[in-house]
């Protein structure tokens, strides 16, 4: 095969066409769109998706890091309003327990490398004797200790629970 350095012109669909397969070759398009030069022509929705596509990724992706930064602000602030509130020991009653049991699970639907994962938290209902109530988050481990309607002291800072001292 001769190659020609004057390549323009019908010369050059010519060599095209014998070097490339039917398929590929289909001629050499008269106008190209959107100043590409492969020929290839894309439908309206494929337009859009390749224009729409990233501006909805990126959307998302600012949501979900303004989900975690709202969240760290919120937890920051309720720490430090905890903290600028000051220790209280009050006379108290328990009125209720309950155990907030939450599951997440990971993995495939089909049951392989299925991974369970539970999460207990713990709560107690304490009643002063103006009648409030206040509901703590409190360990485990004192969780077990406290029965309903023990009478003691409850000490506490804000939404921070710290101890119940029972009464004999």
């Amino acid at each position: 095969m001769e190659v020609k350095l004057n390549i323009g012109g019908t010369e050059f669909e010519k060599l095209f066409q014998q070097v490339l397969p039917k398929e590929l070759s289909n001629g050499f398009p008269k106008d190209f769109p959107n100043g590409f030069s492969n020929g290839f022509h894309q439908s309206p929705f494929e337009s859009f998706m390749f224009s729409a596509l990233p501006f909805f990724g990126m959307t998302i992706f600012i949501l979900v890091i303004g989900m975690f930064i709202f969240i760290a602000i919120k937890g920051i602030k309720q720490w430090n309003d905890n903290n600028a509130q000051p220790v209280l020991t009050v006379a108290t009653s328990i009125v209720a327990k309950r155990a907030d049991v939450s599951r997440r699970a990971h993995g495939a639907n089909d049951g392989v490398g299925h991974h369970q994962r539970t999460n207990t938290s713990y709560f107690v209902t304490f009643q002063v004797e103006s009648g409030d109530r206040m509901e703590f988050q409190i360990k485990p481990q004192e969780y077990g200790l406290l029965v309903e309607g023990d009478v003691g002291l409850l000490t506490f800072q804000g939404t921070r629970y710290h101890s119940f001292e029972r009464k004999k």
